[in-house]
């Protein structure tokens, strides 16, 4: 059972439903996700959660295949299934193919050296609160990434946790095919 109420956009807080709107743009369904829909019981989570989206997608110069994969790791790390099966269905229109998601959910590599390389530290990071072995580091540079994009694996990390850690938080009810 859900804990927190879900809005469409007509009995949404006023504050919510200009960035609720937005969401339905991204929605596979035409509609708000269930997750969107209960974030915007609470105007402050739903603002945090599509500014760190925007952020990401604005300002960031990882491109939408990076950040997907680094997203679907991290939630299958923080485990909830809701955001599993999001992040799959955006991992495989970003160009991963469907071998490809499941390596990334299970934590294997995916073939692509240089983006494994980066999932694996962002993968750490998940598992440890953040921490990461200098290994890890200097494994991600030596495959090239810069310090700039080590730091900004750190949004997409961030964004998946948010998530996930709210749909655990809510008890929000799955309304799309479950990740594989």
């Amino acid at each position: 059972m859900t804990r927190i109420p879900s809005h469409s956009v007509a009995d949404a807080p006023d504050a919510s439903r200009s960035l609720l709107e937005e969401m339905i743009q991204f929605s596979p369904t035409g509609r708000p996700l269930n997750m969107h829909a209960q974030m915007a019981h609470s105007p402050a989570v739903l603002e945090a959660y599509v500014a760190l989206r925007r952020a990401a997608a604005h300002l960031g110069t990882l491109d939408q295949r990076v950040r997907s994969a680094l997203m679907l790791t991290s939630a299958a790390v923080a485990g909830n299934d809701y955001a599993v099966a999001v992040l799959s269905m955006l991992a495989l229109r970003s160009g991963w193919d469907q071998a490809q998601a499941d390596a990334l959910r299970a934590g294997r590599d995916t073939g692509d050296a240089t983006v494994d390389a980066l999932v694996s530290m962002v993968r750490t990071a998940a598992a440890g609160q953040g921490r990461v072995s200098d290994a890890g580091w200097a494994a991600a540079v030596a495959a090239g990434w810069t310090d700039e994009q080590l730091a900004e694996a750190f949004a997409p990390l961030g964004l998946a946790v948010f998530t996930a850690y709210f749909l655990n938080y809510a008890a929000t009810e799955l309304d799309l095919p479950a990740g594989r």
